[in-house]
């Protein structure tokens, strides 16, 4: 059964970014981004939230704010190679059994969404759980840059198996779209076998590291939600976020 006391949110992040360095330490209205998604991470009060960082300067602002943080490999290819790191070191005595995957460029996610997520996985079928929202526009929609889940979700289907998550739409596929939001939940099992994988022909090829889910035998849940949040990438990104959070007055 899920419950708060075998539930971990874990947040990898780490400076390097090619089109916006440092992301998870850029001023957001007076906090790092960083402490942003973390404090929604709290807000979700699905289980205890771990900061995995590349860096220790990125622990360190977390650790400054009350939070829970720590410094794992730099080298570590991927952010699901952070968490699994992270967590073995924090849990040995295997408390946590699951595994929710925020990244730490979202500053805008709605904790409800992360509950969502979460909530994917009561379904003892599922290895992971994911979210994806309504594609609302033709440009969304021809974005390469947004991965589409292709699940037969609806207005009145909350929750799907993913079928693929492509890049682009071929003439096979027929509304609705859904936008493919990257906030995952594992079981922790499923979550170490995955970071044991090699890395899949599909997921080289499209840059997608779910297909190495998929091309094993995972069945991955999509989990309706209502809007998409802000992914920082580019400074033009970090700008939007800062009007987005800026506090009422």
């Amino acid at each position: 059964m899920i419950e708060l006391a075998n539930t971990i949110v874990v947040i990898p992040a780490r400076l390097a970014s090619t089109r916006l360095p440092g992301k998870p330490l850029a001023d957001i209205n007076g906090q790092p981004m960083i402490v942003h998604v973390w404090r929604r991470a709290l807000a979700a009060n699905v289980g205890q939230v771990l900061v995995a960082a590349a860096e220790n300067e990125i622990a360190e602002v977390i650790r400054r704010q009350g939070g829970d943080a720590m410094a794992t490999d730099p080298g570590l290819p991927s952010g699901s190679d952070r968490i699994a790191q992270a967590l073995a070191l924090r849990d040995p005595a295997r408390k946590f059994k699951y595994v929710v995957n925020v990244q730490g460029d979202l500053p805008t996610i709605d904790p409800l969404a992360i509950q969502r997520c979460l909530a994917g996985l009561a379904n003892d079928q599922v290895d992971i759980s994911t979210i994806a929202a309504p594609i609302s526009s033709a440009a969304e929609r021809d974005n390469a840059n947004v991965v589409k889940a292709i699940a037969p979700l609806s207005e009145t289907r909350e929750v799907a198996f993913a079928r693929d998550f492509v890049r682009d739409l071929g003439p096979d596929h027929e509304p609705p779209f859904w936008h493919h939001i990257g906030v995952y939940a594992y079981r922790r099992d499923v979550l170490e076998r995955f970071v044991a994988l090699p890395v899949s022909e599909r997921e080289r090829h499209r840059r997608l590291e779910q297909m190495r889910a998929l091309d094993n035998g995972m069945k991955i849940a999509v989990v309706r939600v209502d809007s998409v949040p802000l992914g920082v990438d580019a400074p033009e990104d970090l700008e939007q976020a800062r009007k987005m959070l800026k506090p009422d007055k």
